[in-house]
């Protein structure tokens, strides 16, 4: 956090130095406000670079096994330029290197944990273990050490949704 206090400070430093060489070279025909308002664009512009860029440098970190099945994009006003290009604010990586498979009464079920990644102040990763049905295209949480199923928050997925076919791959 404190690097990128320190970061945005030097970008601000930077684009009012820019600001002042534009109003050295313009002979000072430009307004003197022009080195603080630069000075705050450089900021502006760091930190929408930095949160538009922490979902790939996110990615980048995740092993090679590692396969994103959802993201999730939000819109906030005090941030109008999320109207044009929403931004990423979490994922959900599915490693397929910890996928365990099991066959039982001729269905094939795929015991996986689902990380879910949140963008705050600091990066949130939750992660919880689920159960897939892949004949019956079924999922639900395993709760607890002892991994108990809960029943009640079982809901199908379609062929064509990204955890299905990550963690049950057609043979």
């Amino acid at each position: 956090m404190i690097w990128h206090l320190i970061a945005a400070l030097f970008a601000g430093l930077a684009a009012a130095g820019v600001g002042l060489l534009l109003r050295s070279l313009s002979g000072k025909r430009l307004p003197r406000w022009i080195i603080p308002v630069c000075g705050g664009l450089g900021i502006l512009a760091f930190q929408i670079h930095h949160e538009y860029s922490w979902f790939h440098y996110k990615q980048q970190q995740l092993p090679e096994s590692a396969k994103v099945v959802s993201t999730e994009e939000e819109r906030m006003f005090w941030r109008p330029w999320t109207y044009l290009f929403p931004l990423t604010v979490a994922f959900s990586v599915v490693d397929r290197d910890n996928v365990v498979t099991t066959q039982g009464n001729e269905e094939r079920l795929v015991e996986f944990i689902l990380y879910r990644f949140e963008k705050e102040y600091i990066d949130v990763v939750k992660h919880q273990a689920h159960l897939m049905n892949c004949t019956a295209r079924e999922t639900l949480p395993l709760m607890g050490d002892e991994r108990r199923p809960r029943v009640s928050e079982l809901r199908r997925v379609e062929a064509s949704d990204p955890l299905f076919q990550a963690v049950c791959p057609t043979p």
